[in-house]
């Protein structure tokens, strides 16, 4: 006697997969959201990496004065004469009227690039002779620099009233270069208070490699520093004298 064999019953499901055709959609959808975002995402980046440079150019330029400071870096032969603040020459950043009238000479705080004699000038760097060089390993060098992994190049000068001695004090000078720099093209720094060359914070690329992440200065003296050193180099009251 045969038994009857029960017969499967067949399942049908619309949902069972995703057709050619759905999937080119999905991976055309896809495409289309990557290419939406890819320009945030590659402003983003460079942004921080240029925040980056910028910040690790600040602690290069802090390495590099304390060691000037302490004395275990050399200081930069190339130096620029100011003359002594007097009460007939005062030296102020900004202009005044009373209770004397003094032009503003803020040139004298500056690092410039101008040919102007009336305002402080540095050079722009022609080549990396005569710059320090801040290596990788946060040391700074002034020799081998092509043959070492270094990050900056810092340039740097004293700003000194003519006729000071060494224990007067000066004010240092300082441009920090990125390693990248061309030295067969242009290169730019300040040319004023309102005509600043230093790289932007952020940018949307590779950044300008042929201008400074930054520029400044800072006083350097000692303990033989006399408070007339001082008064004749940073400026004195506007009817007032230096003794």
């Amino acid at each position: 006697m045969f038994k009857p064999k029960k017969q499967q019953q067949k399942t049908s499901c619309s949902d069972s997969g995703f057709t050619i055709l759905e999937s080119l959609v999905a991976l055309l959808v896809a495409a289309i959201l990557l290419a939406a975002i890819a320009p945030v995402l590659v402003i983003s980046t460079a942004t921080r990496v240029q925040a980056r440079r910028v910040e690790l150019a600040s602690q290069a330029a802090k390495t590099f004065i304390d060691g000037i400071r302490s004395g275990a870096i050399a200081a930069p032969s190339q130096t620029i004469s100011i003359s002594a603040s007097t009460e007939s020459n005062a030296r102020r950043v900004t202009s005044v009227t009373v209770p004397t009238s003094v032009t503003g000479k803020p040139g004298d705080y500056l690092v410039k690039s101008t040919t102007d004699d009336s305002v402080t000038k540095m050079a722009l760097p022609i080549s990396a002779t005569g710059l320090y060089c801040f290596t990788r390993a946060g040391t700074i060098t002034t020799t081998d620099c092509t043959n070492k992994s270094f990050e900056y190049y810092i340039q740097a000068a004293r700003i000194a009233v003519t006729g000071s001695s060494a224990n007067d004090g000066y004010r240092l000078a300082i441009r920090v270069y990125r390693a990248d720099v061309d030295f067969t093209k242009t290169r730019t720094a300040s040319t004023g208070e309102t005509n600043k060359k230093t790289q932007n914070p952020y940018t949307g690329g590779l950044g300008d490699r042929q201008s400074p992440l930054l520029e400044m200065t800072t006083d350097i003296a000692n303990t033989s520093t006399s408070f007339n050193a001082l008064c004749q180099r940073l400026g004195v009251a506007t009817n007032k004298g230096c003794s």
